[in-house]
């Protein structure tokens, strides 16, 4: 029996010896997968036989709505045992979810000290990255000598988030250097920190939004950055694994929003399906509005489909090719804007590109397109009729002119977003390919009627 469904089946028999000879060994990863398994009032008998400090690291990987969900089952003195024990940056995660009215009864149960620093986190702009900081970090002054700053370490390292680096302060606190932990442990014991300062270092500020932060963060290379105010004081740093939440949690709601739906505020298995209902419905009745604009375009081009019906056969193959290129589009687009390769000024250079690449994609499928129908015809798979080379002619000149449309519809819809303010995820691949679906008609009824003037038409 794997050790998951062993421990599951020792709560479920109530095997309390059994489960606290295994539990020690667990990462909190771990048990909060298996905390994720457990109905709520078996998690909190299970989360009740973690050592307390087991306890608060297992807490911080569950979900927000997981958290709130096992603090109902707790018991006053042990929620706040474990919220004492939070590191402040998860801890104000946890606490900006909450109700204005449980989120001023839960701050009454921490300490006095630890209850200062969660207000000071949540006074922050919600988005910030002053919510995101801890103020647990190693700060020493110039003057210091090494072997006074792994003293320090000692002491004090403990309960700093993390010491992979030093950072320099002077007498009012603000930032003048970092050092890397390695820069100590190699050095001299007598060597002071000024000596090993080079005073260039990166930082951010509390205001800065996670977006700023994120990006610093793929740039430096950095484990952790500290954070400054206006007037360069230290007040805390900022971890690379708080903003790996934050990546996921901003990269779940662009998808979502690409999928043609707004982001959800819970997770999917915990999303009420009204709720769910309401979220896709929106999109979807804007959809389908905009789609009988299809139907329009074909009542209006009516007289074309009676003579010349064989041009119906082709209407999914030609919607379908430039709803598809400019999805492409659009998906680069706005993940190239998302990474911050692209900026509204570049909207030139990318109709350029995009240009040139929906001609040679139009080239391509208009050439497939072509052939199809020519074979088609020369084996007998199907009779277009005495005209079937105009036929090929027309679809293949369409996918051409179609594929190059929906490119550039794709491409140039996010920064017509993006100067209007708007958040470029919205121009989802459905929307793309809900405008293409309707263009598309008038570009394939408005070649036909060119070349088959005289023949068909």
């Amino acid at each position: 029996m794997p050790v998951t469904s062993k421990i599951i089946n020792d709560i479920h028999q109530r095997n309390w010896s059994a489960l606290k000879g295994v539990v020690p060994y667990l990462d909190p990863s771990e048990l909060a997968d298996l905390l994720n398994e457990l109905p709520p009032h078996e998690q909190a008998v299970f989360f009740r036989l973690l050592p307390e400090s087991v306890a608060a690291q297992s807490f911080e990987h569950l979900d927000a709505d997981q958290q709130q969900g096992l603090m109902e089952q707790l018991g006053q003195r042990e929620v706040a045992t474990l919220l004492n024990g939070l590191a402040p940056d998860d801890r104000t995660a946890l606490l900006e979810e909450l109700p204005s009215q449980v989120l001023y009864q839960t701050l009454n149960l921490l300490t006095d000290d630890e209850r200062a620093i969660a207000s000071s986190l949540l006074g922050y702009a919600e988005g910030s990255i002053g919510r995101r900081m801890t103020p647990y970090y190693l700060a020493v002054r110039p003057e210091q000598t090494v072997r006074q700053v792994l003293e320090h370490i000692r002491t004090k390292g403990q309960r700093s988030e993390t010491i992979t680096h030093i950072y320099v302060v002077d007498g009012a606190h603000r930032l003048i250097d970092d050092l890397r932990i390695s820069q100590i442990l190699f050095a001299p014991e007598m060597a002071t920190v000024d000596s090993l300062m080079d005073r260039e270092f990166v930082c951010l500020h509390v205001t800065d939004g996670q977006e700023a932060a994120i990006s610093a963060f793929k740039r430096y290379d950095r484990p952790a950055l500290p954070v400054v105010t206006d007037d360069g004081v230290l007040v805390g740093i900022v971890t690379a694994d708080d903003m790996i939440d934050v990546i996921e949690q901003a990269d779940t709601e662009d998808i979502q929003k690409f999928g043609g739906l707004e982001s959800l505020d819970l997770p999917y298995t915990k999303t009420p399906m009204l709720e769910m209902v309401r979220k896709r419905a929106g999109w979807l009745i804007v959809l389908f509005l905009s789609e009988m604009l299809t139907a329009s375009a074909m009542g209006y081009f009516e007289n074309e489909i009676e003579r010349a019906v064989v041009l119906a056969l082709f209407i999914p193959l030609i919607i379908s090719s430039g709803g598809n290129s400019g999805s492409q589009a659009a998906t680069l687009i706005i993940r190239a804007m998302a990474l911050h390769e692209l900026t509204l000024p570049d909207w030139w250079r990318v109709m350029r590109k995009e240009l040139f690449s929906g001609l040679l994609l139009g080239l391509i499928l208009g050439v497939i397109g072509l052939l199809r129908i020519v074979i088609w015809q020369k084996t007998g798979l199907y009779d277009y009729g005495q005209h079937w080379f105009l036929i090929a002619l027309t679809v293949g000149s369409t996918l051409i002119g179609i594929v190059l449309w929906g490119t550039l519809s794709g491409a140039m819809i996010p920064f017509l977003l993006r100067r209007f303010g708007l958040d470029p995820a919205t121009s989802s691949a459905p929307f793309v390919a809900t405008l293409v679906d309707v263009t598309g008609l008038v570009i394939y009824f408005s070649i036909a009627s060119i070349i088959l003037r005289g023949t068909l038409l």
